[in-house]
C-alpha cells in the first residue's frame, strides 16, 4: 500500500475514543474520514485539529443503526477519496457505539434491539458496504470491550454485542486473507470519557472501583487507547491478524 496517501475511516470520530484515535492517526501521517451522528460542530473541530497537523480530513454524517443508509454513505466516501486523489481506504476503525447499563431483569427488547443495530448489524453491513473501497493489504479494526472477557453486573447486553464483534472479526480475517486485509479487535477497559453517561469519569465510586481492580492502579484515559489504534492500523503490523488486543491497564488479572 502507498503509505504516503494512507486514509483511515473512523466511525464515531467526533468525541471520546474515536476523536482520540483520529488525532493520533493523523499525527502518525494518516488522512482521516470521520463520521458523526449528531455532533456536527464537534466533528468539524476534530477536522480542524487534523488539518492543523498537516493532514486532510472530512466529517460525514452517519447513523450506524441505519443500515439502509450505508450504500449512500459508501458513495460519499468514494467521492471524498476521489476528491483527494486517493485510490481507497487503508484502514477502517469501527468505533461508533453507545453503552447500556441495565440488569438482565430490567433490559427491554427495545434496548436490546437497538444495541444489535448499533453494535452488530451496523458494523457488519457497514464493513460490507465499504469492502470495495478498502485497499488490498489494508487494515480493519473493530472496537470491542474488556466486558467481553470479564463480567460486571448491568453490562450483559452490551457485552454480548462485543462478543459478537470479536467473532465477526475472526471471520473477516479468514475471508479477507486472500486480499491481504487483516482484521483485529481492540478491547478497551474502563476509560474516562462520556461513554455510558460518563460513569467511569464522573462517578467517584465507579472510578475508585475500576482503579482497585486494575493492575496499573487507575482508570484508563483516552490517550491510553489512541496509540494502540495507531499500532494496530499501521501498515507495519499487518502480520497481527484475527487477534483480540485488550488495552485495560490489567483489569481483573
Amino acid at each position: 500500500m502507498n503509505t504516503s496517501t494512507r486514509v483511515v475511516l473512523i466511525t464515531g470520530g467526533s468525541r471520546g475514543l474515536g476523536r482520540n484515535a483520529a488525532l493520533a492517526l493523523a499525527a502518525d501521517g494518516a488522512d482521516i474520514v470521520l463520521t458523526y451522528r449528531s455532533q456536527a460542530d464537534a466533528a468539524q473541530q476534530v477536522v480542524a485539529q487534523i488539518q492543523a497537523l498537516g493532514r486532510r480530513a472530512a466529517a460525514l454524517p452517519l447513523d450506524v443503526a441505519d443500515s439502509g443508509s450505508f450504500a449512500a454513505f459508501a458513495a460519499q466516501v468514494r467521492q471524498t477519496l476521489q476528491g483527494w486523489g486517493a485510490t481507497g481506504l487503508q484502514g477502517l476503525l469501527n468505533n461508533a457505539g453507545e453503552g447500556l447499563y441495565a440488569p438482565i431483569a430490567e433490559t427491554t427488547p427495545e434496548q436490546f434491539d437497538h444495541l444489535v443495530a448499533v453494535h452488530l448489524k451496523g458494523p457488519y453491513f457497514l464493513t460490507q458496504a465499504l469492502l470495495p473501497l478498502i485497499a488490498d493489504g489494508g487494515r480493519i479494526l473493530n472496537v470491542s470491550s474488556g466486558l467481553a472477557r470479564f463480567s460486571l453486573p448491568g453490562s450483559s447486553a452490551y457485552a454480548m454485542m462485543k462478543g459478537g464483534i470479536e467473532v465477526f472479526t475472526r471471520y473477516l480475517a479468514k475471508e479477507l486473507g486472500a486480499r491481504r486485509i487483516s482484521a483485529n479487535t481492540l478491547a478497551p477497559g474502563a476509560i474516562e470519557t462520556d461513554f455510558g453517561g460518563g460513569r467511569v469519569r464522573d462517578d467517584a465510586h465507579t472510578n475508585a472501583m475500576v482503579a482497585s481492580i486494575t493492575a496499573l492502579g487507575r482508570a484508563g484515559q483516552p490517550d491510553d487507547i489512541g496509540p494502540v489504534a495507531v499500532a494496530l492500523l499501521s501498515p507495519h503490523t499487518g502480520w497481527i491478524n484475527a487477534q483480540r488486543v485488550e488495552a485495560s491497564g490489567g483489569m481483573f488479572v
